[in-house]
């Protein structure tokens, strides 16, 4: 065992503080990327509703129009994130008002059908779904990395689920594919949480909000599907 010097303890003193100034830096690191993902997902989800007001007397024609062109940009998402300055931001930005531009049709037939509160019972449902498993995913010490494939693949299951119910009758089909939809989202949120606490620098900030956005987006549709009724959009 080596002996214990002054040198050496003084070296062990700095390198503790070191350490502990580093961890410190991290944290300090993690609450403004925190910071900064949650004021691009509030803006990009403010675009959304500008969007869906403006876009709520569209016809569903040019309604599937603006879902064909939000599909597109969403598919370029990997542009996206190389940009994490202002052309990134404006990027993001676009998302939201497009799919904003997209839904607004669809918001309307449920309210329509259903009244204004069913919007607000599905933004309520939504602000809890998104804080617990986001909270979950972000607190939690298991990695949810190595199931990502696996979730992948159900949402593309999803996917093809919702093409064959344009085609097939399913008794209970819509409700059951937005209940399929809120548990593979679930995932989703938590692993996008766990990416946003795991990450150091600035960079990410724009394509994480994209996936926190999308997550909140696709949530909240699911729970308008649910609370009106399981009926299809117009």
């Amino acid at each position: 065992m080596a002996e214990k010097t002054p040198e050496t303890g003084w070296y062990d003193q700095a390198t503790a503080a070191g350490q502990a100034q580093a961890v410190e830096l991290e944290k300090v690191t993690q609450k403004i990327l925190f910071s900064r993902v949650m004021f691009l997902v509030g803006v990009t989800c403010a675009f959304t509703a500008l969007g869906a007001f403006i876009g709520k007397d569209l016809s569903s024609g040019i309604g599937i129009i603006f879902w064909l062109v939000a599909l597109g940009m969403i598919l370029a998402s990997g542009f996206i994130k190389r940009q994490s300055g202002a052309l990134g931001m404006g990027l993001l930005f676009a998302v939201g008002l497009v799919l904003g531009l997209a839904v607004g049709p669809t918001l309307n037939y449920y309210v329509a059908a259903n009244g204004a509160q069913v919007l607000w019972q599905a933004a309520g449902a939504t602000a809890l779904f998104i804080a617990g498993f986001g909270a979950w995913g972000y607190a939690t010490r298991r990695d949810l990395a190595p199931y990502v494939r696996v979730f992948f693949w159900a949402l593309i299951g999803l996917i093809v689920f919702g093409i064959v119910m344009i085609f097939v009758q399913i008794p209970g089909g819509q409700m059951i594919w937005a209940i399929l939809g809120l548990v593979i989202f679930a995932f989703w949120t938590a692993f996008d949480f766990q990416r946003l606490k795991r990450s150091t620098t600035g960079n990410v900030a724009v394509p994480i909000a994209l996936g926190i956005f999308l997550d909140i987006f696709n949530v909240f549709l699911f729970f308008l599907q649910i609370f009106g009724g399981g009926g299809s959009s117009r």
